[in-house]
């Protein structure tokens, strides 16, 4: 057996980013002085930060509110961030069986890494800026062989990279949703990776 690659997305897979995108959000609306409904955007994570900046702020000004967003998540979001259960089971699961876990996250790179230190998870490598075709390309250049998120657009990633689908219905988009968007397996946490990722390890 070659070497072993498995990815995951980031928010809404293995960490909950909710608390600390929301306070973030507050931070920049009194800033700025533009009313965002920061339940609205957490309930839709997923895109790039530029994508929901749109429905909020002119042209001219979302790259600038972006990279101030980006700047006031550092001290104000990485603290709100949690694990969701079964990460660190999922990623354990992966070392035991000698293969590589990589991160491929729409988040800001440097805002990811510090997200995974924050909550103490450890990773091969991190992969930021990344979404939709993005993701399947960066699969596809480490060689990833699952790809485990908690989107449609994380499924089909995985699929254009040739890779496993496989989703978590922890974020945004019910079960349902991802059985219609054809992932591969559907685990209700991670907490049940390690026990479908072993038996499909060994039949590789």
């Amino acid at each position: 057996m070659g070497d072993l690659v498995v990815g995951f997305d980031l928010d809404m897979t293995l960490i909950d980013s909710r608390p600390g995108i929301l306070a973030t959000l507050w931070a920049l609306s009194e800033e700025t002085g533009v009313a965002i409904d920061g339940e609205l955007v957490v309930s839709r994570l997923g895109p790039t930060l530029e994508t929901e900046m749109a429905e909020w702020y002119p042209e001219e000004r979302i790259a600038a509110v972006s990279d101030r967003f980006r700047e006031l998540y550092t001290e104000l979001g990485v603290p709100g961030c949690h694990t969701l259960p079964g990460a660190d089971d999922a990623l354990a699961a992966v070392k035991r069986a000698g293969g590589r876990t990589i991160v491929i996250t729409a988040k800001y790179e440097p805002n990811a890494r510090k997200c995974l230190e924050y909550v103490g998870l450890t990773v091969d490598d991190v992969i930021g800026w990344r979404y939709g075709p993005g993701k399947a390309t960066a699969l596809t250049e480490h060689g990833a062989s699952v790809y485990v998120g908690d989107t449609p657009t994380d499924v089909a990633a995985a699929h254009a990279a040739g890779a496993v689908g496989v989703a978590v219905p922890t974020g945004p988009h019910p079960a349902d949703e991802l059985r219609a968007a054809g992932t591969d397996v559907l685990l209700e946490t991670l907490r049940d990776f390690p026990a479908w990722f072993g038996p499909w390890r060994q039949a590789l």
